[in-house]
């Protein structure tokens, strides 16, 4: 188990925290995203779709950007190749996001530390879905 994925940190984000945007959503049921979009909603997640053309997914508004959003999100998930990852992370910390969560794959070790330093909590390299399933 590497820093980037904390049992604590994994903890508080899929016991505690509800508000997921998820950077890189469409409406394409073919894609990552979208799976793992319905299994946060299947646990009891609100999502919220981030993508450029701002897509309704899932039965949820979608929005351009982190700071569109009207109202607080608790966690920032990003599904975006790792060398333009970090911008989302610096975002979610922008707007007062409670976790930042990479998913499988996505690793930007700067990021990672620029926000753990600011106090936010960030899981990189694994899936909310995998880390349900070894509970």
């Amino acid at each position: 188990m590497t820093s980037w994925q904390e049992p604590e940190s994994v903890n508080l984000m899929l016991d505690r925290l509800d508000t997921w945007a998820i950077v890189g959503l469409s409406g394409d049921p073919a894609k990552t995203a979208y799976e793992i979009a319905t299994v946060l909603q299947e646990h009891g997640k609100k999502i919220v779709p981030i993508h450029p053309s701002a897509p309704t997914v899932l039965g949820e508004q979608g929005y351009a950007s982190l700071k569109d959003v009207p109202f607080p999100i608790d966690v920032v998930d990003v599904f975006r190749r790792s060398d333009s990852a970090g911008q989302f992370a610096d975002e979610a910390v922008a707007i007062g996001a409670k976790g930042v969560w990479f998913q499988l794959g996505v690793i930007d070790e700067a990021a990672f530390e620029r926000t753990v330093a600011a106090g936010v909590p960030m899981i990189m390299d694994t899936c909310p879905a995998i880390q349900w399933r070894r509970r």
